[in-house]
């Protein structure tokens, strides 16, 4: 099932997200259903609170990247595959230099702008059989799990940005609350009273 994806200004997507067991209430349901909404919206990630959820979960599917003739061979396989499910995931350890690229998020459809993020991560996180996995991501990889991770921490990429771009993204972003934009996924909006 398609959930609407919360947009901008929603406090869901401020909350720190709880830590979840396999206990959860129709986990295995509600992974499939943000998988489909993640697709539907043409994203390659979805984290929970983004359907309003304040729990630490979110999945990855990097797939549309490996078509990027930019990147070197092996970055492209590996993100052509790097498709999955992350539940209470924690960042170990940052390392290497910073680099720009350019981000949106499907809860600030029409907005990419330039993020720093460290090139190398370690992480710990279990997967949707709650089987323990340690791994090292570089890269693409490391970024958009970055972007997923800060989502579960009640952080959104805009707040990464200079105050300056901040203040030229104002109007921008409280359009975006309002549901005042043009998107072709569901979403839910804060400031829209039924």
């Amino acid at each position: 099932m398609i959930l609407p994806i919360i947009a901008y200004g929603d406090p869901v997507l401020r909350k720190i997200g709880k830590e979840i067991d396999k206990d959860y209430p129709n986990l295995s349901q509600l992974i499939n259903n943000m998988i489909e909404t993640m697709h539907n919206a043409n994203g390659v990630g979805l984290a929970a609170p983004q359907i309003g959820k304040a729990i630490r979960l979110f999945m990855i599917d990097a797939s549309p990247f490996a078509e990027n003739e930019e990147l070197e061979d092996e970055e492209r396989a590996f993100l052509k595959d790097f498709n999955k499910i992350f539940i209470n995931a924690k960042i170990i350890k940052e390392e290497n230099e910073a680099w720009a690229f350019s981000e949106g998020c499907l809860s600030i459809p029409n907005i990419n702008e330039d993020v720093m993020r460290q090139e190398t991560i370690y992480i710990e996180y279990v997967d949707e059989d709650f089987v323990p996995k340690k791994e090292v991501l570089k890269g693409l990889a490391a970024r958009i799990f970055q972007h997923e991770y800060d989502h579960i921490e009640g952080i959104l990429f805009t707040d990464k940005l200079s105050s300056l771009k901040k203040r030229l993204l104002k109007k921008k972003l409280e359009n975006i609350s309002k549901g005042k934009i043009d998107v072709d996924y569901r979403m839910k909006f804060p400031n829209i009273k039924k």
